[in-house]
Parts: structure tokens; sequence; C-alpha cells
């Protein structure tokens, strides 16, 4: 009897030192990586392009350049990806422009918007631009026009070309205040034709004739959280700070630059990707 207890005893024991041995079973170790379009990573879309990537998670550091902006009154919020831009009433950054962006014919300009709505006191909401130091209107002004509504709202971009200038405009966004939206403009220059998606989907396209490559008017700093004039001082020569002109009170996220028009597809894998943090 006594062997026999000696004999089951050391059974238990070894058996639970064998299972001891094994880790608890994690089934989402053995899941694939999440793929999008053929990308895992919001990084891995057209990075030989990617020539501007401003983040914000924590600094105003541009990623590619290393360049650091020069902050008056924003800060930090939670964002799409780590944290965002804050902004506020006489708020923005600014940064020099690399020389990848002065020299950009076709382009990509992409971000994560969090805006507070316009119908309260009207006038245009300024998000980011590439100022142009004697127009009214900077070489990239983007922003949400004034009398928008959450089933209306409007995105407009103006674009300087030289002596050359034309309008991307959208009306009838849905949902584009009080929550986070991706917008994308892109242009190619051998076609001449701009296009506007909103949270990965194609929304507007224009082609202007003749358009062809870019070359920005006196081009000066970029600006987020505002448009050029509302600075202080001006970006501009040709104007100060219009009463119906705001600043960026929301938020900002992951804005990217490309030297390229990128393809649908990738648009919409960025925006999927970088909505799951990747």
């Amino acid at each position: 009897m006594k062997n026999k207890l000696i004999v089951t005893g050391c059974f238990t024991l070894l058996s639970v030192g064998l299972f001891s041995c094994y880790e608890k079973f994690d089934p989402e170790s053995y899941a694939p990586a999440l793929s999008i379009g053929g990308f895992t990573s919001s990084q891995e879309i057209a990075a030989d392009n990617l020539i501007a990537h401003f983040p914000f998670d924590g600094n105003y550091t541009e990623q590619i350049s290393g360049t650091t902006g020069e902050n008056t009154g924003t800060s930090f919020a939670n964002g799409i990806k780590g944290q965002a831009l804050k902004g506020a009433n006489n708020a923005y950054v600014l940064f020099e422009p690399t020389q990848e962006i002065l020299n950009l014919n076709s382009f990509t300009l992409a971000y994560w918007v969090y805006s507070q709505s316009t119908t309260d006191a009207g006038g245009i909401i300024g998000m980011v631009g590439l100022s142009s130091e004697d127009s009214f209107w900077g070489n990239i002004e983007t922003f949400f026009e004034g009398g928008a509504t959450n089933t209306n709202g409007k995105f407009r971009a103006h674009i300087q070309n030289g002596d050359k200038d034309t309008w991307v405009s959208k009306d009838g966004i849905v949902n584009v205040f009080d929550s986070w939206n991706h917008l994308t403009l892109t242009y190619d220059a051998p076609t001449s034709t701009f296009t506007l998606y909103v949270n990965g989907a194609r929304s507007a396209t224009s082609t202007v004739e003749d358009f062809g490559d870019l070359d920005w008017k006196n081009p000066g700093k970029m600006v987020f959280g505002t448009v050029q004039f509302q600075t202080t001082p001006s970006l501009t020569s040709a104007s100060g700070a219009q009463d119906w002109a705001r600043f960026l009170t929301g938020s900002l996220d992951e804005v990217r630059i490309y030297d390229t028009a990128l393809k649908a597809n990738e648009v919409d894998a960025l925006v999927k990707l970088e909505a799951r943090g990747n």
C-alpha cells in the first residue's frame, strides 16, 4: 500500500511538471497578420513616395526630414493613432517646407480631422495648407466652408500653380463634424486630375485643362490649424486676418504628403489601417 501511494504521488508530480512546461494556448498568436489591399501597415503604402509625415504623437516633428514645427498655442489630445494635434482659437503650427515639398509635381495630401461645426458662427475653418507669400489664398489651402451642417459638410481646397489656380469642392459630406474623418486630396499631373476621397471613398473628381506639373507661387511656410492669413503675422502680404475665418479648435492627426497621386485602393488601405492603429 505504501509503495502504491508513492507511485501515485510521483505520477501526479510528473503530470504537473509536464503541463507546466506549456504556455496557455493563445489563438491570436496563430492568426495571420492583418492585410488590407496587400498592406499590413500604413507605412507600407507608397513608401518610396512618402515625403512628409506629421503624426503629432506628442511632438511637432516631421518624421521624414526631422524638421520640428513652430507651435503657437496648440497642444495634444487623443488621436486616431496615439496622440493628435489639438487646436484652439488663435492657435496653429508652422513648418518650413522641405525641398521635396517645394518640388512637387503630382501630390497626395492625406489627414485625419476632428472638427467643430461651422454652423454656430459661420466662416471657414482652416486645416492644412502651404502658404503663398503674396497671394490671398495659399498654394494649397484646405478648409471647411461656412454654413455647413452635419448632413451637408462643405470641403474646399485651393491649389495655385504659377499664375493659374483652381478649386476642388465637395458639398453634402455627412457627419463631418464632431467625429474623426479622413480626407485625401490627390493631384495627378500627367492627366491634370484632382480627386478627393472622404473616409477612403472617392467623393469628387475634376480635370483642369493643361494644369500640368505644379509650380508653386512664392511658397512660404506650411500651416496647420488655420488658413495662411490668420497667423500672426500673416503669412501673406496680400491679406491680414479676416473676421469670417476661424481656427480649428478640434484635432488633426497623421498628416501625410506623397509625391504621387495615390490610387484608390491605396487610399482605402491607408484609411482602414490607420483607423486600426497600424
